[in-house]
């Protein structure tokens, strides 16, 4: 580490396999947390390559426990997380709109490294105890649409650097790499990313891969749809960008999504929204991502029509109910 570490001081960059090889070695426990969070800073001073983040994404993906849900022909949807505006959990509560809508889910998430209340804290919240039986996933699946993947779980490299990522309390390449390495290897994925950069990186990645994608921007720098102003957009069909208001929405203020001071504030956020008794920007941000995911899976389908259904599955209770039966299958 210390020869890598003087490498990348003097402003050189790894190829893949050398990304690859680093972070074996790091979930194999061969560097100490002073060595990690030196390497991680590195990242933090200069942009990732599309070299290193493909060499980390392949160390995660030989590393990981797989799960085959492939039957399910489900969708991810999730956010880098690292915007430092502590929302809160827009992309989950997106999940299980969707589930409601009728569509596989397969959710992959960890606990909040930037922010108060990440996925598998809003989660745990509900007395869901994290699994690895592939068979209580499919009985989640078949019931409600929706299945949970905890990360650490199934990524033994993001359990060796979590207390790492916890102590900086910055956005790492860490963030990058969650939503490339889901152990499902889902085929169609709606991702939020915090800057323009980072979207092309994914959108060059994607492209490569095969897979239905929609990436999403606010360009007030929100990883997710927040509707506090334009946002762009990439897809497999090329990119734009929308305003709240061209797709009906009101345009919502920061404070609108703040997701409190603890785990729990952003949970009661999270249960009013699919009950439909939260505000209309907290409600409204949830079905515009919950639209772009319906929209990802079907392209068929035109942007208002998206809208619509998402908007059924709260008003109709059918994300309310998706919740709690995924609350019964998994506690």
């Amino acid at each position: 580490m210390k020869q890598l570490l003087y490498r990348l001081f003097e402003h050189n960059c790894l190829d893949r396999q050398e990304a690859c090889n680093v972070l074996l070695r790091m979930a194999r426990g061969e560097y100490n947390e002073s060595q990690i969070a030196a390497f991680i800073t590195v990242f933090l001073m200069r942009s990732i390559t599309i070299d290193e983040l493909a060499g980390f994404r392949d160390a995660l993906l030989e590393m990981r426990v797989p799960v085959d849900l492939a039957e399910y022909d489900a969708i991810d949807i999730v956010g880098t997380g690292g915007d430092n505006k502590n929302t809160f959990n827009i992309s989950t509560a997106a999940c299980f709109v969707v589930a409601g809508a009728g569509y596989n889910v397969v959710k992959h998430g960890n606990y909040g490294s930037t922010s108060v209340s990440g996925a598998s804290n809003v989660i745990e919240a509900h007395g869901v105890k994290f699994t690895r039986d592939a068979d209580v996933m499919r009985r989640s699946l078949d019931a409600c649409h929706m299945a949970y993947l905890h990360a650490q779980f199934f990524n033994p490299a993001l359990k060796a650097v979590a207390p790492v990522r916890k102590a900086l309390g910055v956005r790492t390449f860490f963030n990058m790499l969650g939503p490339l390495v889901n152990p499902t290897l889902p085929r169609r994925q709606l991702l939020g990313v915090y800057n323009l950069k980072l979207g092309r990186l994914y959108d060059y990645l994607y492209q490569q891969s095969g897979i239905d994608f929609t990436i999403v921007n606010s360009l007030d720098g929100y990883d997710e749809i927040s509707l506090t102003s334009e946002f762009k957009y990439f897809d497999n069909c090329g990119e734009g960008v929308f305003s709240p208001e061209d797709l009906g929405f009101v345009r919502a203020g920061e404070c609108d999504l703040f997701g409190g001071a603890t785990v729990a504030e952003a949970a009661a956020i999270f249960d009013r929204v699919l009950a439909g008794t939260a505000t209309r920007a907290q409600t409204d941000a949830v079905i515009a991502n919950a639209a772009f995911a319906i929209h990802t899976i079907d392209r068929t389908l035109p942007l208002s029509d998206c809208i619509a259904a998402a908007r059924e599955s709260i008003v109709g209770g059918k994300a309310e109910r998706a919740l709690k039966k995924f609350i019964e299958i998994n506690s």
